[in-house]
């Protein structure tokens, strides 16, 4: 799919295996950081276990059930959480991933097996702050959006150092401090996907097995056994979040956005100020799991509180107990 200015990415059309003429149309936004058509959570290595694939499984099971569904990768990405083009990625803007969902919305309308009047759109996460605004200028081909995993306030001002800090703290202490000790230990992290995604630095994420993970962390910590929670672990998640909002660093964070991204989206209009703008002829379906750490459940009540606010007439909020960010447990 041509992006403009020479650059592409890589989409994928699913069809229904039966029937001919019109089908509804799905375009499935990708999360957040660096993220593939499949939406591949995490890094897949060599010894480790087969990683989701949330957007590949969402297009399977709705391409059965009579939707042609379209993905794709975000520009500068590729296959397995990789990127492709460190340039294009380096510089890409909160407005540049609009565009390019906006881009992808006219490729799934012009096909001629989809009904241009039927279209849905499926945001996760990030996606979930672009899926909005492609219907606001889409009133007649939008029929419905789907937001999993709500963004309602500006990520930066609200939810980044809860998602750094304050949730990888609390994950530690409540679910790998088995024994109350308050300490864990290095392969204990180098294990998680949750905990070394954030505390390990990208590169060595893609490069290296567990093993390689654990020399990393027994760097970082300078030792190869237990570390302090409160003590070791907290202030080393704070030097990450610091570092990834200092406006003066431009190299891209472990977590995978740069800075050219990290400022583009401290200035985009929130989804709770926009929200309202949605055709009342779209519907709006709201899903968020209880447990969810990345985008808490209170985003989720924040938008349907504006929702109602405004008079939307067709706006469903459904809640997941015990299921997280990824609608897993």
């Amino acid at each position: 799919m041509n992006l403009g200015n020479g650059i592409t990415t890589n989409a994928q059309l699913s069809y229904p295996a039966l029937g001919k003429g019109l089908f509804p149309g799905v375009l499935l936004i990708p999360g957040s950081g660096i993220a593939d058509k499949n939406e591949t959570i995490g890094v897949i290595h060599k010894d480790g276990p087969k990683s989701p694939t949330p957007l590949w499984q969402i297009s399977q099971y709705l391409s059965e059930r009579g939707f042609a569904v379209l993905r794709y990768d975000k520009r500068g990405v590729g296959e397995n959480h990789t990127i492709l083009d460190t340039n294009v990625w380096g510089n890409v803007t909160a407005n540049d991933l609009i565009q390019d969902n906006k881009k992808a919305l006219n490729v799934l309308i012009q096909q001629p097996e989809v009904n241009p009047n039927g279209i849905s759109i499926i945001g996760h996460s990030e996606g979930t702050l672009y899926a909005p605004r492609a219907a606001i200028d889409n009133p007649l081909k939008v029929k419905n959006i789907i937001l999993m995993g709500v963004l309602a306030q500006n990520p930066v001002k609200t939810l980044y150092y809860y998602q750094v800090v304050t949730s990888p703290s609390e994950y530690a202490t409540q679910v790998l401090d088995k024994n109350h000790t308050g300490m864990i230990s290095i392969y204990q992290i180098a294990n998680d996907p949750f905990l070394s995604h954030i505390v390990v630095p990208f590169s060595v994420l893609h490069a290296n097995n567990t093993k390689g993970i654990a020399a990393a962390l027994i760097k970082e910590f300078g030792t190869d056994g237990y570390i302090s929670i409160n003590k070791q672990l907290k202030p080393s998640l704070i030097k990450t979040y610091e570092n990834f909002t200092d406006s003066n660093s431009l190299k891209c964070n472990n977590l995978g956005p740069c800075q050219m991204w990290w400022r583009s989206i401290n200035n985009l209009e929130p989804n709770v100020s926009i929200i309202g703008n949605v055709s009342t002829s779209t519907s709006i379906l709201i899903l968020n799991g209880e447990n969810d750490s990345q985008t808490p459940i209170q985003q989720a009540f924040l938008l349907q509180q504006r929702l109602a606010e405004v008079n939307h007439p067709d706006h469903t909020l459904i809640t997941y107990p015990n299921l997280g960010h990824l609608f897993y447990p």
